[in-house]
């Protein structure tokens, strides 16, 4: 990467400077140059002398200044020339790239901090010594979302999320699957969850429509604290998977938002199976048909309201009255009272959660 940062600095400079301006790494070879047929080429000469010396010099006709203030010289740029101007566009240049070189170091060490936090590879008591090294602000308030994409396409998940998110000093892209980007997003003091879902849904329609992707995004909850980054990861991964039982048909999906879905989603099959079992004696729940759940979805939604289910289903009261009875003739339950609402509507979401785990033989 060192190479493309050398490259990109020497081209800029190649009109201001009317000399042959390169850079050469610890073995001799020219890496970045203005006079891009160089590049790839051996300087023996300069080798050699680079053990030697970590000031400048000159070697057949170049000068040559190191990069930085380390011990051991890992980069040297050259100015074709020996004399005084040679020099200081030497010093000019090798100071540019020790700069830009640091920033780019510093930011890496950054974004790995940040990943090897979320995914629990850093010991707690570490995080605030590596923090206070990077000069990385711990305390502000930070929220990780996780998108997934669930179609292919030519550009990299990574670079495309990555041009979303300009500011680097700020906001951390992370790559943690091929198909899986994590967003630490820094936020302002005032933030709440509903701007960070606002910030999820212009991502979604983003990488909708200038990339045609589907993608889901789940949302950890904001923290103000670094270390708690793993843990706001972690709620992002289970809003994503607990949306895909409870709540498909949307793209994103909050942790904060996920109710007694959370719950039922970390509950073991055996005793989902037992209250099944239970709540519907003799299988009644497998005897109603499409028609009769989607009549309860739809009492569901308008809170128990029999007149404005009545009206969202084009029914008669009487009709939806009668189906509501059926309904409770067949499995027990009175949908009309609320401790009834309450048990089958978690029943119906326990069904759905078995329903989606796979069969283990």
């Amino acid at each position: 990467m060192s190479n493309r940062l050398f490259q990109g600095v020497i081209h800029q400079m190649h009109d201001a400077v009317d000399r042959v301006i390169g850079v050469i790494d610890d073995g001799g070879f020219v890496i970045a140059c203005s006079e891009l047929s160089q590049i790839g080429t051996a300087r023996a000469k300069a080798k050699e002398e680079m053990s030697y010396t970590t000031d400048k010099m000159v070697v057949e006709g170049f000068t040559y200044q190191h990069i930085g203030t380390g011990a051991k010289p890992e980069f040297m740029v050259f100015v074709e020339g020996a004399d005084k101007t040679a020099e200081k566009y030497a010093l000019i240049l090798s100071i540019t790239l020790a700069n830009i070189k640091s920033y780019y170091d510093e930011k890496c060490d950054k974004s790995s901090f940040i990943k090897n936090i979320i995914m629990d590879n850093i010991l707690p008591s570490d995080i605030y010594a590596k923090s206070k090294e990077l000069h990385f602000d711990g305390n502000e308030p930070r929220a990780v979302l996780l998108v997934r994409f669930y179609t292919r396409t030519e550009l990299l998940p990574f670079d495309i999320i990555q041009n979303l998110f300009p500011d680097k000093s700020k906001d951390f892209v992370i790559s943690t699957g091929e198909q899986d980007i994590v967003i630490v997003k820094g936020l302002e003091t005032d933030a709440h969850a509903g701007s960070v879902e606002q910030i999820a849904q212009g991502i979604a329609d983003t990488v909708s429509s200038e990339f045609y992707c589907k993608v889901g995004i789940g949302i950890g909850t904001i923290v103000e604290n670094i270390k708690d980054l793993a843990r706001s990861y972690k709620e992002s991964q289970i809003a994503i998977e607990v949306g895909k039982v409870f709540e498909n048909e949307k793209e994103i999906i909050s942790y904060e938002n996920l109710g007694i879905g959370r719950l039922i989603y970390q509950l073991p099959t055996t005793l989902c199976e037992m209250f099944l079992s239970e709540v519907f004696k003799h299988g009644s729940l497998d005897t109603l048909d499409k028609e009769t759940l989607q009549t309860i979805q739809v009492f569901f939604d308008n809170n128990l309201n029999v007149s404005e289910t009545s009206r969202k289903l084009f029914v008669h009261r009487n009709t939806l009255v009668y189906r509501l009875e059926k309904i409770r003739k067949l499995t027990g339950l009175d949908l009309r009272q609320f401790d009834h609402a309450i048990t089958f509507k978690v029943a119906l979401m326990v069904k759905r959660y078995l329903t989606s785990k796979p069969v283990k033989f």
